[in-house]
């Protein structure tokens, strides 16, 4: 028979610079499947000179990108996702707890506008972790990918009812077919709250002129 069992696990995140009173606004930027922290929050870097601190955890579980061939790998470049299918109620609650714990450490309970952005997979999990009631945050920023199928919607619109929404996607976007869009549309409908739509020329990547513009 399964059994679960819990106990002290250490996870990392990375943080852009130091949240002082002259912080205009917190980032917390959840990457996509195969992404590590320490280079995705590099794609943030020029919203420094916006006053916004960035705050970038990372998936709780990592493995190898390239698979094995015959004595070894190409590479040994190593990604990390938020989770699988295979026993993905206790990822969640996993992932949900972690992001909680790292934002009472970083934010606790400071006055200063925080934004949630997920990329691509992180949107998922943004939206999950939001759905916690245990952080504050003003924004939702969904970017190259949409709400997850299985999320509490009567729980979400109350959660975003006094919440900015924001989804923000490439136009050249390989992964946003036209199957994805009609997916992303439904989901959308159950939330009964105002959803920004922001588009930019480029593909499934954090463009830069399109995320400034959001901290503007």
């Amino acid at each position: 028979m399964q059994h679960h069992l819990t106990f002290n696990f250490k996870a990392r995140y990375y943080i852009s610079g130091e949240i002082t009173e002259n912080t205009k606004h917190i980032l917390f930027a959840l990457h996509g499947y195969g992404q590590l922290a320490q280079y995705f929050i590099r794609k943030f870097a020029a919203l420094e000179s916006k006053g916004v601190v960035v705050i970038a955890p990372e998936g709780l579980s990592r493995f190898y990108l390239d698979p094995l061939e015959g004595a070894g790998r190409k590479t040994n470049r190593v990604g990390a996702t938020w989770m699988t299918k295979e026993d993905r109620l206790v990822d969640i609650e996993n992932y949900v707890n972690y992001l909680d714990t790292v934002f009472a450490q970083t934010v606790g309970d400071r006055k200063i506008p925080v934004s949630v952005l997920g990329f691509s997979q992180g949107s998922a999990t943004a939206s999950r972790w939001i759905l916690s009631k245990k952080i504050h945050f003003d924004r939702l920023i969904l970017w190259a990918g949409i709400l997850p199928t299985d999320m509490d919607f009567q729980l979400g619109n109350d959660v975003l009812k006094d919440k900015s929404v924001v989804m923000v996607y490439g136009k050249d976007d390989p992964f946003l077919t036209d199957t994805r869009f009609s997916e992303m549309k439904s989901l959308m409908e159950k939330l009964n709250t105002k959803i920004e739509i922001v588009t930019f020329e480029g593909g499934h990547d954090i463009e830069g002129k399109a995320l400034l513009e959001l901290f503007v």
